[in-house]
């Protein structure tokens, strides 16, 4: 069964992705340059930059789908913020994408390619921050995520409130 909501679920995806797929981009570069890995070894940076694409489209996404329930707690222009910053993330990556599958190229077009692509999978790290922490900031300071806590739930979370639930010695 899916998490619901599955925004929070699946939002952390895309932002490791993307602090990982710069690290790694430089060890195979450096790798491939020592002949300790093949230059097809890049097909690993293609792949997790694709997953990386897939998983912010699908946190995007989600996040649409909970954007009207979420706007009863938060104002709208909180979460708008936080969407254009998904939305250029998403854009951000996608070319960075294309620009990693540049380091499939044969001899110099394909070293030349593999930088290109880490640079630009350095932009798509950048460009996740913000979508980061306009997220926290949304579930932590503004309380997003009580669009989806239960009255009932909220008032037997009070210390003070006697729900019957307590052991008694009588």
């Amino acid at each position: 069964m899916l998490p619901d909501p599955l925004h929070p679920a699946v939002v952390h995806f895309p932002i490791a992705l993307a602090a990982l797929v710069p690290l790694l981009a430089v060890l195979v570069i450096v790798a491939i340059g020592r002949r300790f890995l093949p230059p097809r070894s890049w097909w690993l940076i293609v792949v997790l930059q694709a997953l990386l694409v897939g998983s912010a489209w699908l946190a995007t996404e989600t996040g649409e789908d909970q954007e009207e329930r979420v706007e009863r707690v938060v104002a709208e222009g909180l979460i708008e913020e936080h969407e254009q910053a998904a939305e250029r993330f998403l854009w951000v990556a996608a070319i960075g994408l294309a620009l990693i599958a540049l380091g499939l190229l044969p001899a110099g077009r394909g070293s030349a390619g593999r930088w290109l692509g880490t640079a630009a999978s350095i932009a798509a790290l950048a460009a996740a921050i913000p979508v980061g922490d306009l997220g926290g900031k949304l579930v932590y300071k503004h309380g997003a995520a009580s669009a989806y806590v239960e009255r009932a739930s909220l008032r037997g979370a009070d210390p003070g409130h006697d729900n019957g639930d307590e052991h008694r010695d009588d």
